[in-house]
Order: structure tokens, then C-alpha cells, then sequence
């Protein structure tokens, strides 16, 4: 990583602090404020952020695992170009994670765990997508109630970690109708398949579930493209 001069690091520095730098630089590369490819020097960053270098470091080192940051040797980090390949990169990889884990969720749920996705369920159907940020946090709590009980704890970080990247970018767009349409049906099909004890078919409804997902984000990074939108 190419530096020029380090400022002193800051005693009273919190681990929020460090987390809200995390937070801007990542925002800052998906709104494009940090263009694709640009080169990430420490103090340059530290001086942007009104911070020291250690939160800074700790921060691409995060970005760098979550792939939103490129590191070559003697080349230092630069920004990873958030397009359609990257998104469409990681779908692939979810399709397979979130079909193992629901196939494995649904040899273990019993009455209780299908009660309990239905009222979740009832609560994103209530909300209709009207209030965004409810949505996601509804579906989030939905999907982890089964992803979460999976004793693999390496997929299921993984699971989060890129569910985590695709709504930092999905937060740009709009949800289109046809979309919403489609989630609510998809989860009533994947509580259908799950009640049914149907392992194969609750993994095929999840598969198709995250790759019209990824279809939807990757159509509204094209729409915004021509439109001249994908910076804010």
C-alpha cells in the first residue's frame, strides 16, 4: 500500500469511529464518489476522513476481504470497479450457499420454525415495501432465521458478508414491481417447500430467488448507466 506521510494516530479513537470510516469509504465506492480504480493511499484517505491511519488501514483490510478493495504488490490498493460482473459474481457464489443451507434447514424444521417464518412473513407482506429500510431489515431477519441455524458458521458468514455488499449497492435503486411481485411470492413458495419437507425443491425456489436478485440489481445498474445515474 503506497503512503506519503502517516498522521499520528489519536488515542481517543473508538471502535465506532472505526466503523463509521468503514461505513463512508464503502458508501463513497459504491456511489462512485471513489471511482473505479482509483488508487486508496493511507494519509490521502485519512486526511478525507478526518481521521488517523490506523482506522484507515483496519478499514481497507476489511473492504479488501468484502472485495470492494483491490491490493497489488508494489502497487498499493485501488478501488474495485463495481459493475455488473462483480455483482454477478457473487450471485453465483450465493446461489450455491443459500441452497445448501435452506436444503439443510428444512431436515431440521420442525412446527415452531415454520410458524415463526410465516409471521415474519406477514409482517413484509403488511410493510408492502413501503418502508425500505423495514423491508430489509424483515427480510434480512427471515432468511437468517433459516441460514443461521446451519452448523457450517464459515458459510453462513459468507452468506452475510455478501448479503451485506449487494444491499449497499441495491440501496441506489429503486425495487421495481415486478420485483416486489416476485419476493413475496418466491417466500411463500420457500414456506410451501419448507412445510413440505420438499429439500430439493425449497433449495431450487432459493436459487431462483437470489438469481432474480441479482437480475434486478444488475438491470438497475444498466437502467441508471444509460440514464447517467450510477454516481450520486
Amino acid at each position: 500500500m503506497s503512503e506519503v506521510t502517516d498522521i499520528p494516530d489519536k488515542p481517543e479513537e473508538t471502535l465506532e469511529q472505526h466503523g463509521s470510516v468503514y461505513e463512508m469509504i464503502r458508501e463513497d465506492i459504491v456511489s462512485g464518489r471513489l471511482e473505479p480504480n482509483e488508487r486508496l493511499k493511507v494519509a490521502d484517505l485519512a486526511e478525507r476522513y478526518q481521521t488517523s491511519t490506523n482506522p484507515i488501514r483496519e478499514a481497507l483490510q476489511q473492504l479488501r476481504g468484502e472485495g470492494f478493495v483491490l491490493m497489488e504488490p508494489n502497487r498499493g490498493a485501488r478501488v474495485r470497479p463495481i459493475d455488473a460482473d462483480f455483482v454477478r459474481d457473487i450471485i453465483e457464489i450465493e446461489m450455491l450457499i443459500e441452497a445448501a443451507l435452506t436444503r439443510w434447514f428444512v431436515s431440521i424444521a420442525g412446527d415452531s420454525d415454520i410458524d415463526e417464518l410465516e409471521a415474519i412473513q406477514a409482517e413484509i407482506e403488511a410493510n408492502n415495501f413501503t418502508d425500505r429500510t423495514r423491508h430489509g431489515i424483515l427480510d434480512t431477519r427471515f432468511h437468517q432465521f433459516i441460514y443461521d441455524r446451519h452448523y457450517n458458521r464459515h458459510a453462513a458468514e459468507l452468506w452475510w458478508k455478501h448479503r451485506e455488499i449487494l444491499r449497499a449497492i441495491s440501496r441506489r435503486f429503486p425495487t421495481s414491481l415486478s420485483r416486489r411481485v416476485s419476493v413475496l411470492r418466491e417466500h411463500r413458495e420457500l414456506i410451501a417447500c419448507i412445510r413440505a419437507q420438499d429439500a430439493e425443491a425449497a433449495a431450487a425456489v432459493v436459487a431462483r430467488h437470489v438469481e432474480g436478485s441479482g437480475r434486478h440489481i444488475i438491470e438497475q445498474m444498466g437502467v441508471a448507466q444509460r440514464n447517467g445515474t450510477t454516481r450520486r
